[in-house]
């Protein structure tokens, strides 16, 4: 359960709209996501050199994952050239997989004090390893701080500089909490969009050679995509918007509770209820979609409909006063990541498998993601 709306809740939001997610921020720090992109391309150059197929969640999680690393700490916390795993990524991954099950406690809350399917106790020993390496990597810093008297531009560092100016405000345990939404949000949401717009595109050729003809015209053959040229590319942008419509990152946002009696379609919704809100299901409603179950980016070109949480058809990452923080980065993050992708290299299934016998079945989970990896061979453009 997310923190209600409160004077708390309202300063770590405006530290995290200043310090993170503002413009400015994200313009200083578009070198670091451009320096990641390029070494996720040198990747998978080095993986097309040797005819070797890779996992695309995996190497795109890393580069998310360092680049988040990059912005928060000033440093990589995974080898991207390494098919080692990233300890980081099990923990976060796990809390997720707990979260996304079912719980007999929220039908019988009279089972809740039992924890009968261990659910609490297994999530209790994530949170437990998440918190002391980020208590780790805090205490790493203040020392560094007490050694030197150079400060280093990035988040923590902000973190901690407002956490000394008023410690009832921030404490360590907000800047941790704070630190572990930043990477569960700011890298598994970008990671599976990639994943299904990879997986969506080498199903349809025809979508495949109409983005490629974009971004050559656009970018040039070959070379990555910029920030810059974002707003140049509408059909990417398509192909991004619909994979959030069809696949949003998170199927139901997170729960909200309802703080007065409610009447909605002649139904009383109780003070203190949760509220889930079923994004999967509003994107493939046949009410306001045609052929919702069709991956079909040209659909965008007539619909004047944005992700910015006006639209209740879209809303991806929520709306209103608790949409996700982290929405200008993602509209950022995706396409240079994606395109960069599609012009650098074509793909081809592993061990030959047909486009139209690719497996797209989802896991039921707090995160829509591939059920199976999409593994995939790269090759020179």
């Amino acid at each position: 359960m997310c923190l209600p709306v409160c004077p708390q809740w309202r300063t770590l939001r405006k530290i995290l709209n200043t310090n993170i997610f503002s413009s400015n921020r994200l313009d200083v720090n578009e070198h670091l996501r451009s320096q990641k992109v390029k070494e996720l391309i040198a990747y998978c150059a080095k993986c097309s050199q040797q005819g070797k197929a890779l996992d695309i969640c995996q190497v795109v999680f890393k580069t998310n994952f360092n680049m988040m690393c990059n912005t928060l700490f000033s440093k990589d916390l995974a080898d991207p050239f390494s098919d080692s795993k990233v300890e980081l990524k099990d923990m976060i991954w796990g809390i997720m997989e707990e979260a996304g099950k079912i719980n007999l406690a929220d039908y019988f809350p009279i089972l809740e004090k039992f924890d009968l399917q261990k659910i609490r106790y297994r999530t209790n020993i994530h949170f437990g390893k998440l918190f002391k390496l980020l208590g780790d990597l805090i205490n790493e810093r203040l020392e560094e701080k007490q050694s030197s008297h150079g400060e280093k531009n990035d988040v923590l560092e902000v973190l901690l500089n407002l956490s000394a100016e008023n410690p009832k405000e921030i404490d360590h345990n907000h800047i941790k909490s704070l630190l572990l939404d930043l990477f569960a949000g700011g890298t598994d949401s970008p990671t599976t969009t990639i994943e299904w717009a990879m997986a969506e595109i080498l199903r349809k050729p025809e979508i495949m050679k109409k983005v490629r003809v974009e971004l050559a015209e656009v970018v040039g053959k070959g070379k990555p995509v910029e920030e810059s040229n974002i707003p140049k590319l509408p059909y990417l942008q398509f192909i991004v918007k619909e994979t959030l419509r069809l696949h949003p990152p998170t199927p139901f946002l997170i729960p909200r509770k309802v703080e007065q009696d409610v009447k909605l379609c002649n139904y009383i919704i109780p003070k203190g209820s949760l509220v889930l809100v079923n994004v999967w299901a509003i994107g493939r409603d046949p009410t306001f979609w045609k052929d919702p179950f069709v991956f079909k980016p040209e659909r965008f070109q007539s619909l004047e409909v944005d992700m910015q949480g006006q639209d209740f058809e879209l809303i991806p990452f929520g709306a209103g006063r608790r949409i996700c923080p982290g929405l200008p980065l993602t509209l950022r993050l995706v396409p240079i990541m994606l395109g960069s992708l599609l012009n650098s290299f074509n793909w081809k299934l592993e061990a030959n498998i047909e486009p139209k016998d690719l497996d797209m079945e989802e896991t039921f989970s707090f995160i829509s993601s591939k059920a199976h990896p999409l593994r995939v061979i790269p090759s020179p453009l």
